[in-house]
């Protein structure tokens, strides 16, 4: 393929002499400079190809009048011969049939998966989108034509790492504005400043969370980690749900983590002390992140019940192994682990496929409560069938907000 795009991550390599092309109808075929001949299998592995039926963002097919096809990338003004939709070229089997565990992977990117897609006209919130995955997460729908509202504690790291993306893209729509989810009345003054925008919603990806922090209690009176991981993120929802609902179809999208799975949260030790203890004491922090992002996965469950009749959807995920990015920052011990593994985990930029993938993915639109990692449904732990615990951890939850809030979320 020609050096203007970059390489993909297929395994195949083109032997010397040999051209991808594209034909009317999207499949692939290899063109052999050497002896011009043409054939639809791949001269090393025997796969076939296929395209996505649209160009990517951006892009537009020209053909003048002699026949001769080009393609023109308008937002950094090049033409090319080539067309840019190889780069997303996946193998099909014999029928034709996408073969979508050999499309998505954990080496998939969220241009991969938004290729050919316009998300114009679509509206998102994303919570700690000003760095890590959540930055790539704004990122790949701001430009891809979303407009996508960055809820941030820190205004002033927020409007930086936008400003970054504004000068990359000058189109893109990013707007920033302060949510501190270790404050309860934060995140209320935020969905109601949203709320007032008069924006419908159509993405509400809850991605912000904490990782290893010390016992700290929030001026909610909760332990931090348990309320911006898991408590302030349930209270935003609710608050936004009749504009969820008044945009659908819409999704809600809860970042968990294989974590999960080592959680000792049951039902039969599921409490409000438990879930948030007022005393270091018993307060282990791998533990408390453990039981949070467990709470998201059993949430999932009862919230695509919840709206099930009312064409919003939730969809639960696992970004990726021990990524590196600021969420080790609290213990000198987790920052040197992370960084030791490095070479062998996603990217931050594939860290937020997974996040894209269930906010775009058509396929997913009559799907709902399921559990994804590296782009594929997969089952949780078994302590998410439990509906006792799931029930359970609802009624802890709405208390938990009622008491503190002094009235009642239904």
């Amino acid at each position: 393929m020609a050096a203007f795009f970059p390489d993909t991550d297929s395994e195949d390599e083109l032997p010397s002499g040999f051209e991808e092309r594209v034909d009317p109808e999207g499949r692939v075929f290899f063109l052999n400079h050497v002896n011009q001949t043409t054939q639809w299998s791949h001269p090393k592995s025997g796969k076939t190809k296929r395209v996505p039926e649209k160009l990517p963002h951006g892009w537009e097919k020209i053909v003048d009048q002699d026949g001769r096809i080009t393609f023109v990338d308008k937002i950094n003004n090049k033409t090319t011969l080539t067309d840019p939709r190889l780069v997303y070229a996946y193998d099909i089997d014999e029928s034709e049939e996408p073969k979508m565990a050999q499309r998505f992977s954990s080496s998939t990117t969220p241009s991969m998966i938004l290729a050919g897609k316009d998300l114009t006209g679509k509206i998102a919130i994303v919570t700690g989108g000003n760095c890590g995955i959540g930055y790539e997460t704004v990122k790949a729908l701001a430009f891809h034509g979303a407009k996508v509202y960055v809820a941030c504690r820190d205004l002033d790291r927020a409007n930086s790492a936008m400003d970054i993306l504004r000068q990359e893209k000058p189109s893109a729509q990013i707007i920033v504005m302060k949510c501190d989810l270790s404050s309860l009345n934060s995140v209320e003054e935020f969905a109601n400043e949203f709320i007032q925008e008069k924006e419908k919603l159509h993405f509400l990806i809850c991605n912000a969370g904490i990782f290893g922090a010390p016992h700290t209690m929030t001026e909610d009176g909760f332990e931090q980690t348990f309320q911006i991981n898991y408590l302030a993120h349930i209270y935003l929802i609710q608050l936004l749900q009749d504009t969820l609902i008044a945009s659908a179809p819409s999704k809600i999208i809860l970042v968990s983590s294989e974590n999960h799975r080592f959680s000792l949260l049951n039902s039969s030790n599921i409490s409000e002390e438990y879930l948030s203890p007022k005393s270091a004491n018993r307060f282990v922090p791998i533990m408390a992140y453990n039981d949070s992002k467990l709470c998201m996965n059993l949430i999932n469950r009862y919230l695509a019940q919840m709206y099930q009749n009312y064409n919003v959807t939730v969809h639960c995920l696992h970004p990726g192994n021990a990524i590196y990015t600021s969420l080790q920052r609290n213990w000198w011990f987790y920052r040197l682990g992370f960084f030791l593994i490095r070479p062998f985990t996603k990217s931050v930029e594939q860290g937020a496929a997974t996040t894209i993938y269930c906010a775009a993915s058509k396929e997913l639109e009559n799907r709902s409560g399921a559990y994804y990692n590296n782009c594929v449904e997969c089952k949780p732990s078994s302590s998410v069938e439990d509906e006792q615990l799931i029930n359970s951890l609802w009624k802890i939850t709405q208390n938990m907000l009622s008491s503190r809030l002094k009235k009642r979320i239904s």
